[in-house]
């Protein structure tokens, strides 16, 4: 019978212990840590140096300027860039200019925004592949309902949309509950 050496397992032996280097507030080694928002980068030595960093770098990246585009807000140029949450496009005179406009396609739904009566609801995804309706008047107007809106008002509480929940049309008021089967 061979016998196993358990110094191979220790933790202090790990594969990836100056993965991250040392740290710049005392020296020790950085490890990964974790909380409840996610994994991080901290100091080992915990609680005597709080010294932590994102796992991930969060900085935004230009991967393009595109030719001939002008920002509707200032008047600089468009590029295609990459941040934490994916490919979009954005002015080149960030962080004096914020717009930004994503590559995924919004599909109008032709529904007005009932809180604003300006805008239109559209259909948008968020970071995790959830649909979702929003004014496209955002930011000035932040009206969002998870079903899809459809025009007809509530004959109960007069709201301006109702919303197809399982092809029931429901009215989105909370304190509404007004039903009827969804109308083709």
């Amino acid at each position: 019978m061979s016998k196993i050496d358990h110094a191979l397992f220790g933790a202090h032996n790990h594969a990836l212990a100056d993965a991250f280097g040392a740290c710049p507030k005392c020296d020790a080694q950085l490890v990964i840590r974790r909380s409840k928002k996610g994994a991080f980068i901290g100091c080992a030595t915990y609680p005597e140096c709080d010294y932590t960093k994102p796992l991930h770098d969060t900085e935004t990246q230009t991967l393009k300027q595109i030719d001939g585009s002008l920002c509707p807000e200032c008047e600089h140029s468009l590029a295609i860039k990459k941040g934490r949450y994916g490919l979009f496009i954005g002015c080149t005179n960030a962080p004096e200019c914020h717009h930004i406009t994503s590559l995924k396609p919004q599909a109008n739904t032709e529904v007005n925004c009932p809180a604003c009566s300006a805008g239109k609801l559209v259909k948008r995804t968020n970071r995790f592949g959830k649909v979702f309706y929003s004014c496209n008047q955002y930011p000035r107007c932040k009206y969002v309902v998870n079903h899809k809106p459809v025009g007809n008002s509530c004959s109960q509480c007069g709201w301006g949309i109702l919303v197809d929940i399982n092809n029931q049309w429901q009215c989105p008021q909370p304190d509404c509950h007004y039903t009827q089967p969804a109308q083709k």
